[in-house]
């Protein structure tokens, strides 16, 4: 199975994941912190930065597409709660 290598750069911390693995649970598995409400991809509350690594991580879904840009969110940023990690290398400013 496809691995991805997440880096919580507030953290210094580099952790090896599963492709398909969410970032809301990695951020969980570690204690990167990242804040979060719904889970659902509807609040927002989980928009984190995406350092560099954007091209291994899935798409945009409507919805995230949606909720982000209702909030004005920047193009590198993503909701931890919906974006997967699919391989790579990925730095993630939470």
């Amino acid at each position: 199975m496809p691995k991805a290598n997440v880096t919580f750069e507030k953290l210094g911390v580099t952790v090896s994941v599963p492709a398909g693995t969410r970032l809301i649970e990695i951020s969980e598995k570690i204690g990167a912190g990242i804040t979060y409400g719904c889970r659902e991809g509807e609040c927002c509350t989980c928009a984190v930065k995406v350092v560099s690594g954007m091209q291994h991580m899935s798409e945009r879904s409507v919805l995230e597409d949606k909720v982000l840009q209702e909030n004005m969110a920047a193009s590198d940023q993503r909701l931890a709660c919906q974006a997967q990690v699919l391989g790579g290398n990925i730095i993630i400013k939470a």
